[in-house]
């Protein structure tokens, strides 16, 4: 029986994810984070527009480098054997043109920001496009990942608070604080996604913190949740947040220890770690209306 090609829209939608929102919401929370706690809660909507699509564009980028670089491996892959350049459902000519667009659509953007936040939007990009490299050569390289996660904090801090005179003073504790919170939480998380490609990683040859921490990744993965869940306290006292925000943190704390729970047991169903990467999506939203409700 024949089957009809597959349009070479979809394969694209395919290659930016688009078709699985929960991973461009993931970089889009913490970039949420920053710019309302920085306005105390009242940013200017014109300023979360250019965010919400920044992000959008940003994680679209990482998408088709992480597959350009991956094209080889992801056939391998149990996972990602299906994606748009691992089947060859799209040329690796257009994988690179899309990801030049995605660039150039994000540098159209951050043309509309204060001059440190855009040198920051630029300092970002290498770390994105590298970021798939370091697995085959950094035992951790979800650090990598969770330093890019970081910069969508400084971008949007300073979106709001580096316009000034003086911009590098606006960066304050505050900033490096939830900088700190959203790379132990990135580092958490994406360790629990890591943890479905074990056996495919150990095969082929890629790194991953799920293979670093072997047996102990789940107690890491604890220990990644107690550090956001610390530097979070941290935070709150810092900027005085009030209930709301401490209510939104008890309810992350819940769900994080939930999962240690959960990942701690003899035998862990193999759709659980895509459940749980899930749940961090809505914890994120609902930090982000503690702190909305809490500045």
């Amino acid at each position: 029986m024949l089957t009809t090609p597959e349009p070479t829209w979809r394969a694209i939608v395919r290659l930016l994810r688009w078709h699985k929102p929960e991973g461009r919401l993931i970089l889009m929370i913490p970039a949420l984070w920053a710019v309302f706690l920085a306005a105390r809660g009242t940013p200017p909507w014109l300023l979360v527009g250019v965010i919400v699509l920044g992000t959008l564009a940003t994680s679209a980028a990482g998408c088709v480098a992480n597959d350009l670089w991956d094209r080889n491996i992801d056939p391998h892959v149990e996972r990602t054997r299906d994606r748009p350049l691992a089947s060859r459902a799209l040329s690796l000519k257009v994988g690179i043109a899309v990801g030049i667009v995605s660039l150039l659509c994000a540098a159209g953007l951050a043309r509309f920001l204060n001059p440190l936040t855009f040198w920051l939007c630029v300092a970002a990009v290498p770390v994105i496009v590298l970021y798939p490299g370091a697995k085959r050569v950094f035992p951790v390289p979800q650090l990598v990942l969770s330093i890019a996660w970081g910069f969508a904090v400084l971008i949007s801090w300073s979106a709001v608070s580096c316009a000034g005179p003086a911009p590098t003073a606006c960066l304050g504790q505050e900033t490096w604080l939830l900088w700190g919170a959203t790379v132990l939480w990135t580092l958490g998380f994406d360790t629990v996604y890591a943890m479905s490609d074990r056996e495919d990683d150990r095969r082929i040859g890629v790194k991953s913190s799920a293979l670093f921490f072997g047996q102990y990744v789940s107690h890491a993965i604890a220990a990644f949740y107690v550090g956001t869940v610390v530097v979070l306290v941290k935070l709150g006292v810092v900027m005085n947040l009030n209930w709301a925000f401490w209510i939104s943190l008890g309810i992350a704390a819940i769900g994080w220890a939930w999962q240690y729970y959960r990942l701690s047991q003899p035998t862990v169903p193999h759709p659980l770690y895509a459940q749980f990467f899930k749940q961090n999506v809505w914890i994120g939203f609902i930090l982000l209306g503690g702190m909305i409700a809490g500045v």
